[in-house]
């Protein structure tokens, strides 16, 4: 008999993602989901004229917190079906409501109805954790906005930024998803009450032909759960294509994740910035002074599998033939909740080690200096030919003492001797004044400073006025 310690612990549940997102997708949480569309499904047809009686509904809500989930597993063995086995269930605690319970309804009406609100109440959740990680980004931009750091492209020195400069980069990746998460929880619609391909037809006999009692039921459905309408066509389930954009929106949350966390594992690396480390914590059970980036390296590492669930989306939509397959069923009971989960999950470590980022000011100075000389080329030969020299000798001039001084690094030196080789070439018209002068780092980072202060007063201000309340700052769990 399996017991928690025989039985396999999905690590998205016991290791990373919040109880709140594994709360969405619980058993019992779908259960009473059910229950509350057909209570719904019961109310809305006796309004619209429907022979159920106003005890059955009763029965029906005062038996809606009676969940056993053993004894639907025990039925759903007998019927193989699991939704004819929580309506069993549920005539079985309120059996004066059983003849009406699921009337007219295909098992779609239940399982794609609290599909779309799972995926709403999902959305809700991921747009909060966002928020909750852009606030902090926020911060940590506005303190570090005028910290000249050696900048890069194609992983090579390049023109200096600044430190918070940087950190509106990987804000502005996430003001991205907000907006795609926005978008979806704006367009999401309800399937509503549609018969099993989707012809209504169950419901028109119900309501003897009144196409406009249908019309009703499914405007009456899509508000009652919060819905601005339902589809204007579906199969007999909404369209797998939803499924499709939202777990495309996630997975790019995941690469935004992973693009922050791969940056600060690189910083970390060069001694620049590390991600909070705990004063007990073990960094390696071999090396015990290592303090390796685990946190970044676990976003990284589960927002790989978010950005894999895209494509598990796209091609159960691209397979959904004429009014519905049921391949779609097995593989949404995984892709989804995973799906969410691993996004609350590198979304709560994103906040978390944006919070508790530490920053090594003299490392970050000194390797800027290191590369700064090689950085204000272009500046010196615009002095140099402003003083009288020729530009095609002095770009060839300052190309030699670059690369002399390049090799002097890579065979080991520790300070760059470029200014000094230049310095001591009598053709070349700079001096010590001179080269001081275009050396200054808070005069190489152009706009970083202001951009930085711009983009939190225009981008991120705006959208800490719709926030609401700021969610703390999580731990993580191990």
């Amino acid at each position: 008999m399996a017991n928690e310690e025989t039985r396999y612990s999905h690590p998205l549940i016991e290791r990373y993602a919040s109880a709140e997102m594994a709360e969405i997708f619980s058993p019992r949480a779908q259960a009473l989901m059910w229950r509350d569309l057909w209570i719904g499904l019961a109310e809305g047809s006796r309004h619209l004229g429907a022979d159920i009686p106003a005890s059955a509904i009763e029965a029906m809500k005062s038996g809606r917190e009676t969940v056993d989930l053993k004894r639907v597993a025990e039925l759903e063995r007998e019927l193989r079906h699991d939704v004819m086995a929580h309506v069993r269930h549920f005539a079985e605690v309120a059996p004066e409501a059983g003849p009406y319970i699921h009337l007219g309804a295909t098992s779609c009406y239940v399982t794609d109805n609290a599909g779309l609100l799972q995926l709403q109440s999902g959305l809700r959740l991921v747009l909060s954790r966002i928020d909750a990680a852009l606030s902090v980004l926020g911060r940590f931009a506005e303190q570090w906005a005028d910290l000249p750091t050696l900048g890069y492209t194609h992983w090579q020195p390049a023109q200096p930024t600044t430190v918070g400069k940087r950190a509106t980069l990987w804000a502005q990746d996430l003001v991205l998803d907000r907006r795609d998460v926005e978008a979806n929880l704006r367009d999401l619609r309800f399937r509503g009450a549609r018969g099993t391909t989707g012809t209504e037809a169950s419901f028109l006999a119900l309501f003897g032909g009144d196409t406009a009692r249908v019309d009703d039921l499914n405007r009456i459905l899509a508000e009652r759960f919060g819905f601005p309408a339902a589809y204007a066509v579906v199969g007999q389930t909404y369209p797998r294509k939803v499924d499709h954009r939202i777990l495309s929106c996630l997975a790019g949350v995941g690469a935004s994740a992973a693009r922050f966390a791969g940056d600060i594992r690189i910083l970390q690396s060069f001694g620049e910035m590390e991600e909070p480390f705990g004063s007990a914590q073990v960094g390696s059970s071999a090396m015990p002074y290592k303090r390796n980036p685990m946190r970044s390296e676990r976003i990284c590492a589960l927002s790989r599998h978010l950005c894999t669930l895209e494509i598990d989306a796209a091609w159960t939509a691209s397979v959904q033939g004429l009014e519905r397959t049921l391949d779609d069923s097995a593989n949404r009971r995984i892709a989804i909740p995973e799906a969410f989960l691993a996004a609350d999950a590198v979304l709560q470590l994103v906040n978390n080690v944006a919070d508790g980022l530490v920053v090594h000011e003299p490392v970050i100075k000194a390797r800027l200096a290191k590369s700064l000389p090689f950085l204000v080329v272009e500046q010196m030969l615009i002095v140099g030919v402003g003083k009288g020299g020729d530009r095609q000798d002095l770009h060839e001039r300052i190309r030699r003492h670059a690369m002399d001084a390049r090799q002097n690094l890579d065979e080991g030196a520790d300070t760059n001797d470029f200014f000094a080789r230049v310095e001591s070439d009598q053709s070349i018209p700079l001096d010590t004044v001179d080269l001081v002068a275009l050396a200054q780092p808070e005069d190489l980072v152009g706009r970083a400073p202001e951009q930085v202060r711009t983009f939190v007063a225009e981008v991120l201000s705006p959208l800490r006025e719709g926030m609401g309340e700021e969610r703390p700052v999580v731990d993580v769990r191990v």
